[in-house]
Order: structure tokens, then C-alpha cells, then sequence
């Protein structure tokens, strides 16, 4: 386990917040799961492989790019 720092955007931190206690989930968790799928995705299984293996992509081209 290790433990990050992010920044967010403060209203989102909220919503999400609010969200995961009302449904009773660990937003810590959530998260875990979502960069699980997000590698998954890039089918990246059993290690963490160099960047430039990942493939040349442009910065706009992944999910929270409009967040970049």
C-alpha cells in the first residue's frame, strides 16, 4: 500500500465525497479500481512497462484529457 497526493478539483472532491458515502464505498478504492480498469485497457498485466511502450499517443487522446 502506498499512500499519493492529488490534486482535484475541489467541487468534484465533493460530489464524489458525497457519492461514495452515500453508497457506502471507500473512495480510495474507487479510485484503485478505476486505474485498474485504465490499465487493463492499455493491457498492461503484470508489470509496469517503460512509457514509450505504451505506444506514441497524443496528449489529447485518454479519457481525462479535457481535465490536462
Amino acid at each position: 500500500m502506498v499512500i499519493k497526493t492529488f490534486n482535484i478539483d475541489e467541487e468534484v472532491y465533493k460530489a464524489f465525497s458525497a457519492h461514495c458515502k452515500k453508497n457506502g464505498v471507500s473512495m480510495s478504492k474507487r479510485v484503485e479500481n478505476f486505474i485498474r480498469d485504465e490499465i487493463s485497457k492499455l493491457k498492461i498485466r503484470s508489470s509496469v512497462k517503460p512509457i514509450e511502450s505504451l505506444g506514441k499517443k497524443s496528449a489529447t487522446s485518454h479519457s481525462f484529457s479535457k481535465y490536462c
